[in-house]
């Protein structure tokens, strides 16, 4: 099992650039699936899930090469509707491939997701959305198989009942090859990655509006053109970063970010008191005195994103005063709150509430990372703390973040990946 060595008391400070966004690419890839003709896909990071992603696409038929942050996936005979278990189980982000290989073959089987243990996320919104388009839905074996209709209805409505990211990801990509059908999703996730699969699709000839708002109308094509495009930043990426800088009373510059994006972050540093510069081309957080503690509710977007949640229970841990954070996503986002606590912070969880007692500085210890942005926030913790720690099963962090010890080097940070970098 890998271990990450993180030498305390660091403070970050310098410049790096956002990598692309591991949120967006993932269901553009999931959709290249329906687009029979040469696609390249720009800025992508080099990350555990894209060359899972990327093994799927390979596995139902297409040609697939990643180099220099680009993905080619050229044209070939899809002739594989079953996606294997083994490629499904290691993220979730793989079930966006079961309506888009459904809408090529007539049918797809595809296994249940696995992904990061962070609380229960069903897939029953997919599939009652599918259901909904007129798929036929069948269960078996730990696999589900969908099955298209003779014809889709010409208009059909669905309300999601939760702003399901994912969901509403699958919904749209599928919509855009239903031709003669006109699909209104309701209750639809708002979140930027959304509207970049959205741009993506269009770009490609569909025809789909209303990302960003909580109704997306699709109107059905006959087929999708391939197309170059390039994915936006990775907006939980730049906030890990922007407060490891305030985590560790340092200075960073990130390049590529986009403000908009990171609306509820930068407005919860604001109130705690940290620095915080916007420019056209950068994101600067800045320590600049003593936080204020916050009171931080993660909400489906425009709110607090959930991904940030632990990163920032990282930072408040050694606020002043007392913090409170509510997590309204996921139900079991706190498994790390333990680890966080052998490193001497003082926090109390109850239900979907975290108190949070600042104390005066963390101590190094050896902890477990129980997910990515999990892993994400011991790391940030570790190099604000006195001495040394070691967190285990940092396999997760490669699954979400680009070049992580790398990136975290050039600030100043002294971290070690055992056995073996990778």
């Amino acid at each position: 099992m890998s271990q990450l060595v993180v030498m305390g008391n660091t403070s970050l400070k310098g410049e790096i650039r956002a990598s692309g966004s591991k949120n967006s690419v993932l269901p553009i890839l999931a959709a290249t699936v329906m687009i029979e003709e040469p696609v390249v896909i720009k800025n992508v990071p080099e990350l555990r899930d894209v060359q899972t992603m990327i093994s799927i696409l390979q596995q139902i038929g297409k040609t697939v090469s990643f180099e220099n942050e680009t993905v080619t996936i050229m044209p070939g005979d899809i002739l594989v509707g079953n996606v294997p278990y083994e490629l499904v189980r290691k993220m979730r982000a793989s079930f966006n491939i079961i309506g888009p290989l459904a809408m090529i073959c007539g049918w797809a089987k595809v296994g249940k997701p696995g992904g990061c243990n962070i609380g229960q996320r069903p897939v029953d919104f997919h599939l009652k959305g599918l259901e909904a388009f007129g798929f036929k839905i069948t269960e078996e074996h730990g696999d589900v198989m969908a099955v298209i209709p003779q014809n889709f209805e010409q208009e059909i409505i669905y309300a999601l009942p939760f702003p399901s990211v994912g969901a509403t990801e699958q919904l749209m990509t599928t919509a855009a090859l239903m031709e003669g059908s006109k699909v209104t999703i309701e209750n639809a996730a708002r979140e930027p990655e959304i509207s970049d699969l959205q741009n993506f699709l269009n770009k490609c000839g569909a025809q789909v509006s209303g990302a960003s708002t909580p109704t997306i109308k699709v109107t059905g094509v006959g087929k999708l053109n391939g197309a170059e495009y390039s994915v936006i930043p990775d907006r939980i990426e730049i906030g890990t970063y922007l407060l490891g800088a305030i985590a560790t009373k340092g200075d960073i510059k990130v390049h590529g970010a986009i403000a908009d994006h990171l609306i509820a972050l930068l407005s919860i540093l604001e109130e705690m008191g940290a620095g915080i510069e916007k420019s056209h081309e950068y994101l600067r957080a800045f320590w600049k005195g003593p936080l204020k503690p916050v009171r931080v509710s993660s909400e489906p977007y425009p709110g607090f994103p959930t991904d940030l949640q632990p990163i920032i229970t990282a930072v408040l841990a050694t606020v002043e005063g007392t913090s409170v954070l509510e997590e309204n996503v996921f139900e079991n986002r706190f498994g790390y709150v333990d680890e966080l606590n052998r490193m001497g912070a003082q926090i109390k969880v109850s239900s979907s509430h975290a108190n949070i007692r600042g104390v005066s500085k963390l101590s190094g210890a050896e902890v477990i990372a129980p997910d990515i942005r999990a892993g994400a926030a011991l790391v940030i913790a570790g190099l604000a703390a006195d001495g040394e720690t070691i967190i285990n099963n940092v396999t997760h962090l490669f699954r979400g973040y680009e070049r992580f010890q790398e990136k975290l080097r050039t600030l100043g940070a002294k971290i070690t990946l055992y056995p073996d970098e990778e």
